[in-house]
């Protein structure tokens, strides 16, 4: 399931309402729109979490499927979703959904959530390829101790609601483990809150693919509040991000 880098990935919306930022893309007609300008911006792949009729998170593969489609078909770069579980916290249900899926590229897995495992192996029965996200030291062991590391597409070093003062440390010591286990897939390093610039800005210096959008700031690198996704993705170009 490995793939080619992808350089630099644009997170439309997360779990984020308007209530956060009014350009945060809810519609499958908003999340089109907003793919297009941020690969027109330099973006190439999209990370995007569906929504439903009433903008609720969905993991149904109606849902999941007709978004994936009609941003692809607009952007033109791979698109790939969430499959946290607090979209669906029943893991069985979550399971059957996710073996449902057929458009989606990718689909990241929160390697700290229980079910992380099966989560995978249904992906797997999809065909459909996995960002495992890795938060912590501990992540990478599991991991590395699921025995499917040798298959994700890539590996998502991504500390959350970490410190800027914490933050370098921390994914120094991940990508250190990661190194001392083996698994050596392709790497994505980004941040979220305070710590967003000073993580893509690391994972510029570490020649790493590395993502930006609302999903993880709603600021510019200048701590001006951006006006959107396509601006964010500007300003990590402008910083070097590879869109190669």
């Amino acid at each position: 399931m490995n793939q080619t880098r992808i350089g630099l990935q644009a997170t439309l919306n997360g779990d984020l309402t308007k209530a956060a930022h009014a350009a945060v893309p809810v519609s499958v007609e908003e999340l089109a729109r907003d793919a297009a300008a941020c690969v027109a911006a330099g973006a190439r792949a999209i990370h995007l979490h569906p929504r439903d009729a009433e903008g609720r998170e969905r993991l149904n593969a109606g849902i999941v499927d007709a978004v994936v489609m009609a941003v692809r078909n607009a952007c033109g770069v791979p698109v790939g979703v969430s499959t946290g579980a607090w979209i669906e916290p029943d893991l069985s249900r979550r399971l059957d959904l996710v073996r449902a899926w057929s458009a989606p590229d990718y689909a990241s897995v929160n390697m700290s959530e229980p079910g992380s495992l099966e989560v995978m192996m249904a992906l797997i029965q999809a065909g459909v390829s996995i960002e495992a996200g890795v938060w912590t030291v501990e992540d990478a062991e599991r991991l590395a101790a699921s025995g499917l590391g040798g298959q994700v597409t890539r590996i998502l070093v991504e500390p959350v609601a970490v410190s800027v003062a914490d933050a370098l440390g921390l994914v120094e010591d991940i990508h250190r483990a990661l190194d001392r286990l083996g698994l050596t897939a392709p790497r994505l390093q980004h941040g979220d809150g305070e710590a967003t610039w000073v993580l893509l800005t690391d994972a510029i210096h570490r020649g790493l693919d590395t993502r930006i959008g609302l999903e993880d700031t709603l600021y510019e690198p200048s701590g001006e509040r951006t006006t959107g996704n396509a601006s964010l993705v500007r300003a990590a170009v402008g910083l070097g991000a590879s869109t190669a």
